[in-house]
């Protein structure tokens, strides 16, 4: 099966700014892909060329497995930045307006009302909603005409905590239908949520790629110590119970393999003859893990 998206060595510079450098990634049918970074990773600038807003200074991509055409914009609903409407018009003319531009009927009005939760609105002028609701709005422009892909840049920036739980409902309702999701976030918790899969990118740069369950699992790190800690260190790092041993204040620190638990390290130990006077286990959050990768 084709990949929804490829992208083979796409770059894109502003001047001396270097905003996406030689990035391949593959997104396959109904995954929920998050590009992952702070501000200024390139993610939106990868987006915007993949849907066309911008051009790449070099590199290649394709949907659905060919060359980007005209027709194959159907298929891809996006929301990249700020979603724009008339603040004037109500939601109904607005979307009418999005309907006219893609070539669709009016009658998927409708339902993506329906789907945001925007249908009590529909009546309501664009400049009375709450932030949350104009991302939503935006949202449902992207899925008129029922596109197979839903491509989102920040979809929660700038959100309130009711605001962000709304549209992350709305997201991931898409998900459970099938559609394939590529979304832009700087935010861990809200890719980690709703990302089956994730790249991780920064300066331009993709750092790491993979499942969601792979980068972004929260390791147990456990902090111990016996009578031998030079001696349990040793053998320690010959075993396959922990990835990584070092001193810490006095005792030892050290990561769990994943398949590992802290009733292995402490029979390990016991089995080499040493007896631990102390343990005690910390979770690896996943903020550490991200800002550990994102650093310089």
């Amino acid at each position: 099966m084709n990949p929804v998206l490829e992208i083979l060595q796409l770059s894109k510079s502003y001047r001396s700014v270097k905003a996406v450098k030689n990035l391949s990634l593959r997104i396959e049918p109904g995954q929920a892909y998050g590009l992952l970074g702070p501000n200024g990773s390139g993610k939106t600038t990868t987006l915007s060329i993949v849907t066309g807003i911008l051009r790449q200074d070099a590199g290649t991509f394709s949907w659905f497995g060919d060359i980007p055409t005209p027709a194959q914009r159907t298929k891809i609903g996006s929301l990249i930045e700020t979603p724009h409407f008339y603040p004037y018009l109500n939601l109904e003319k607005n979307l009418k307006i999005i309907c006219k531009i893609k070539g669709i009927g009016f009658e998927d009005i409708d339902r993506v009302l329906t789907e945001t939760k925007l249908k009590d609105r529909s009546k309501s002028r664009f400049r009375t909603l709450s932030l949350g609701m104009k991302q939503r709005l935006g949202i449902a422009a992207a899925l008129l005409g029922d596109p197979q892909v839903l491509v989102l840049d920040e979809p929660t920036n700038g959100l309130d905590p009711e605001g962000i739980a709304e549209v992350r409902e709305t997201v991931m309702a898409q998900v459970e239908k099938g559609k394939t999701l590529i979304l832009a976030s700087h935010i861990l918790s809200e890719v980690e949520k709703i990302c089956t899969h994730v790249a991780i990118m920064k300066h331009g740069n993709l750092l790491a790629s993979g499942s969601v369950k792979e980068l972004l699992t929260e390791e147990e790190v456990v902090e111990f110590s016996c009578a031998d800690n030079k001696k349990l260190k040793k053998l320690l790092e010959k075993s396959d119970v922990v990835s990584e041993v070092h001193f810490d204040n006095g005792f030892l620190l050290g990561t769990l393999h994943r398949e590992r638990k802290i009733e292995d390290l402490n029979s390990f130990a016991f089995q080499q003859g040493l007896t631990l006077d102390h343990l005690l286990s910390r979770k690896k959050s996943l903020e550490a893990q991200f800002l550990e990768l994102v650093k310089e």
